[in-house]
């Protein structure tokens, strides 16, 4: 570390802002330019980015002070919130939202993302602001940090770097398992390919009700009363709403033991659906946990927990836009009672699950390995960027 040097950010690389056009002006859009804005960053799990939502034309860049900005850019929003991190896939532009650095041949443009990462926690402490706190261009371009030199720091990133790879790999490989499984369910049960088309004899249409028993979770209040650092887990509908996987392996929060009685408890492998502020995604649990109001469970069932969750996902569109609500949609237990659904015979219905059984268990396998992967690069992280550990043999 004694041969760290101590630099500002402004020395390694550019501080940009950004900006947005004049919303007023429809030909200021949808052109080619790739324009991303903070919310673009939430929950976006990958390191490299290449577009957001949205694109701007040529005459909109030409009619705001946003800056094109090269290939490995490091992308940091400086507000709402502070510290969504990516790296440019290809050159881009952003709003006002972020302080992007442009790295400058004195940097690893690799390191410099897991640099960034290591020092969230102090750039956001200092950040002003009464409606909401912001990193400023001055701010960030003052802000000191400690470097290697540049072999050093290829070799720390590599690191780091391959865990990440890894986690990224494990990723794609299970959306294209969940979708694998998605298309065989649509293709048996909504499109009857496998019967020319056309719902078997047999098959029974009734309301979801009829075959499977739906409950909600339970809220001990005030619940702030109740939260604690340890315990039993508390699932939250914010711990799901940018999980891609079908399984939930951590929760944030926990409750105290005294809260058990007014809540649901459920094991893992148990299926959830939320029912209010995000209503309609289904998660199988990894972990026990606590559920509160806001999920719905299915003690009993004649249908799989993998077709529950592959129906649900289905019709969740459907669903969401039968909720109701004034500040935020609630989906009714009723509602879920009464929707109508096709039971397979059992021959069929355990064919299926022959099916897609398999799938599942490899995704919940990838994603307990990117749990332990994530856990070894957060504790990594700050004794390689700190230089806690000597990679000078590496």
């Amino acid at each position: 570390m004694s041969e760290w040097k101590l630099v500002k950010l402004s020395d390694i690389g550019e501080i940009v802002g950004g900006a947005t056009p004049p919303t007023s002006h429809d030909e200021y859009y949808n052109g080619d330019i790739p324009w991303l804005t903070p919310k673009d960053l939430a929950g976006y799990k990958e390191r490299y980015i290449s577009h957001g939502e949205r694109n701007i034309a040529k005459l909109g860049l030409e009619k705001c002070s946003a800056k094109m900005m090269p290939k490995h850019t490091i992308l940091f929003t400086s507000r709402a919130p502070i510290g969504y991190i990516a790296i440019a896939q290809n050159p881009i532009c952003t709003n006002q939202g972020f302080k992007s650095i442009v790295p400058n041949d004195k940097v690893d443009y690799l390191f410099l993302y897991y640099l960034m990462k290591y020092h969230k926690a102090h750039i956001e402490s200092m950040a002003s602001g009464t409606t909401f706190k912001e990193g400023s261009g001055a701010t960030m371009k003052n802000i000191e940090v400690r470097i290697p030199d540049k072999v050093s720091q290829r070799k720390i990133a590599g690191i780091l770097s391959s865990l990440d790879s890894k986690i990224e790999v494990n990723n794609k490989i299970n959306d294209n398992l969940q979708q694998q499984a998605i298309t065989l369910f649509e293709s048996w049960f909504v499109n009857h390919d496998p019967w020319g088309g056309i719902q078997p004899l047999g098959w029974t249409n009734a309301p979801l009700g009829t075959f499977v028993e739906i409950k909600r979770g339970g809220s001990p209040r005030p619940i702030q009363a109740y939260l604690s650092d340890s315990g039993f887990r508390w699932l939250k509908i914010s711990d799901v709403t940018s999980l891609s996987s079908p399984f939930v392996l951590e929760t944030k929060e926990y409750i105290k033991e005294e809260g058990l009685r007014k809540t649901v408890f459920l094991h893992a492998g148990e299926l959830v659906l939320s029912n209010s502020a995000t209503p309609g995604i289904p998660k199988i649990l990894d972990v026990d946990t606590c559920i509160h109001d806001g999920w719905l469970y299915f003690p009993k069932s004649e249908l799989s927990k993998y077709y529950l969750y592959l129906f649900f996902k289905h019709i969740r569109k459907e669903l969401v836009s039968l909720g109701n609500g004034s500040v935020f949609t609630n989906l009714k237990t009723d509602i879920l009672k009464t929707f109508p659904v096709t039971k397979a015979d059992e021959t069929t219905l355990k064919e299926f699950d022959t099916l897609v059984v398999p799938l599942f268990d490899a995704m919940l396998n990838a994603d307990r390995e990117n749990f332990k992967l994530a856990a070894m690069r957060d504790s990594l992280l700050p004794k390689l960027m700190s230089g806690e550990i000597d990679i000078s043999d590496i």
